[in-house]
């Protein structure tokens, strides 16, 4: 066999099926074998989409998503969301076909050092040397994308590797499985103690054990311990809209259980008076680096630190039974993440809250809602008031500009399932013309867009720090019509200027069964930041 089918085996034998890409000259071989090997490539119009693709797929399946690109130029097209997925802790597999191994510093077309550009954004990067280790080092690499804090990972494939004629060998298929760092019996016996006795604990988990990724397990965890979940997975942080006044609950725990999250910006690095003086910390984590940095943070301050998974040891941690009546304490919590502002007044513009109200009929009305929200301020908004049980957001990262390519990704994961995605005009203009792509690939799917004409996130820094004399470079067209757009590729497309015109709209978008484009002329408005003291505020990023 060549060495491009035993890649394509491995990618099998490791239930891969789907595979996101964009086609060029060095990975024809694979494109080839992906025929015989009956995997599926949805195709796509720039390679960062593919990656996006890759992203999404592996949030929502749990499965590994794999991108595949060509060397070079397609390679570095798709870099950025190689970023944007390991700071969501998403296992994505990253295959790029490479220059010839023999033409090594001879200046072959594409020649370039692809894993030195890539070792900086990924878990692990490496280039495979010989054909025979091409199906091992695959597996390698889907078991280290799954292993320990999820993450992307990199392999470059030399061109005359995958033309070359192999001896079938396994391709180690057995290796390609997660490895599991469980925590042992003491630990867990000492973290549940510290739960048990705590009067007001928090468990802070981060991307990868988020409530769409890891429901049933935090249920269960919650029944066990009867302590409360808090999953962090935006850049914002304390004044992450969707967590409501959740900052002020921190600041009154006494125990903070970092499951898998970790110690950064987003927790304002431990510092008062945002943490309790006096809260004691347990941090579990499968890096060692990260449980150094919270030493170094947090001093004497960690009652418990454990190197393993988060995921294991919550299971562990439900297996048991460490619960204490608190429901004062619980119930406060609950109240702080879920509080938002009061009901608006009516108003003849649309405001970034009466289009999000309208959106959640729409999901309210799924029998299988997927939320993706994309975006800078507007995004803050539709994570703030639109819910469902899945969701995708543009994540710890703070890049934008991947919400259409995650939406086509979570309707090919699942087909039955109604996507929606909420995003501002900035962050549509990135990756607009995947459209073709959900057309031809059959993956209908709503997008919303909030068109306020901006840059809105910047739009209010400026505001804020320089004053309205020193607008730059934030103003979008006002002509922009991305609906009429999106019907040139075959979608289906409404510009809705009017509130009475808003649910008429959406409306039909659902009921054409088509990729749809609703572009909402938006009030735009500051990201909204919440308190329980009824202080009305704008999120300072």
């Amino acid at each position: 066999m060549s060495g491009a089918a035993l890649v394509t085996q491995s990618l099998v034998n490791a239930g891969v099926k789907t595979i996101f890409s964009l086609s060029g000259n060095q990975i024809m071989p694979i494109y080839d074998a992906c025929i015989d090997a009956g995997i599926r490539i949805i195709h796509v119009r720039h390679e960062a989409a593919a990656v996006h693709m890759a992203d999404a797929w592996a949030q929502i399946t749990g499965q590994v998503g794999v991108a595949l690109l060509t060397a070079a130029p397609g390679l570095t097209n798709g870099l950025a969301p190689l970023y944007s997925a390991r700071m969501a802790e998403s296992p994505v597999l990253l295959l790029s076909g490479d220059s010839p191994l023999k033409a090594d510093g001879m200046g072959a077309f594409q020649e370039l050092a692809q894993t030195q550009i890539t070792q900086a954004l990924v878990k692990h990067a490496r280039r495979t040397a010989a054909a025979g280790e091409l199906g091992r080092d695959v597996a390698w690499a889907i078991s280290e994308a799954l292993s320990g804090r999820p993450g992307p990972v990199h392999l470059a494939l030399p061109f005359d590797l995958l033309t070359q004629n192999v001896e079938p060998d396994s391709p180690g298929a057995a290796c390609a499985e997660r490895r599991r760092a469980k925590p042992d019996a003491k630990s867990v016996d000492r973290i549940g103690s510290l739960l048990a006795a705590s009067a007001r604990p928090l468990v802070l988990v981060g991307p990868a054990n988020n409530r769409s990724r890891a429901f049933s397990l935090l249920e269960r965890f919650t029944r066990s311990t009867g302590a409360p979940v808090v999953p962090m997975e935006s850049p914002r942080g304390l004044r992450d809209p969707s967590l409501g006044a959740f900052a002020e609950s921190l600041g009154k725990a006494d125990l903070i259980f970092l499951a898998g999250k970790i110690i950064d910006f987003t927790l304002d690095f431990g510092r008062q008076p945002s943490w309790h003086p006096d809260a004691k910390v347990v941090v579990v984590d499968p890096d060692p680096a990260m449980l150094e940095r919270a030493q170094r943070l947090l001093g004497a301050r960690i009652a418990a630190a454990v190197c393993a998974d988060a995921d294991e040891t919550l299971q562990a941690l439900a297996a048991g039974q460490w619960n204490t009546p608190r429901e004062d304490w619980n119930a406060a919590v609950e109240q702080s993440c879920a509080l938002r502002g009061p009901p608006e007044a009516e108003s003849e513009k649309i405001s970034p809250r009466l289009l999000c109200d309208a959106v959640q009929r729409v999901l309210d009305l799924a029998e299988d809602p997927i939320l993706v929200c994309d975006g800078g301020e507007f995004g803050q908004w539709a994570q703030a008031y639109c819910t469902a049980r899945t969701r995708v957001i543009n994540g710890m990262s703070g890049a934008i500009g991947g919400g259409i390519c995650h939406a086509i990704a979570a309707k090919i994961a699942r087909p039955n399932a109604t996507v929606v995605l909420l995003m501002g005009d900035g962050t549509a203009g990135f990756h607009f013309t995947e459209f073709d792509t959900a057309v031809r690939e059959n993956a209908p799917f709503l997008a919303v867009i909030g068109n306020d004409y901006r840059w809105n996130a910047e739009h209010v820094i400026q505001m804020r720090e320089y004053g309205p004399d020193r607008l730059i470079g934030c103003t979008l067209s006002p002509s922009a019509r991305y609906d009429a757009a999106a019907q040139a590729f075959g979608a289906f497309g409404a510009q809705v200027l009017r509130a009475v015109d808003l649910d008429p709209a959406l409306s039909g978008a659902v009921q054409s069964k088509r990729p749809a484009c609703i572009n909402v002329e938006l009030d735009g408005r500051p990201a909204p930041l919440f308190s329980t003291d009824g202080t009305p505020g704008a999120s300072s990023h």
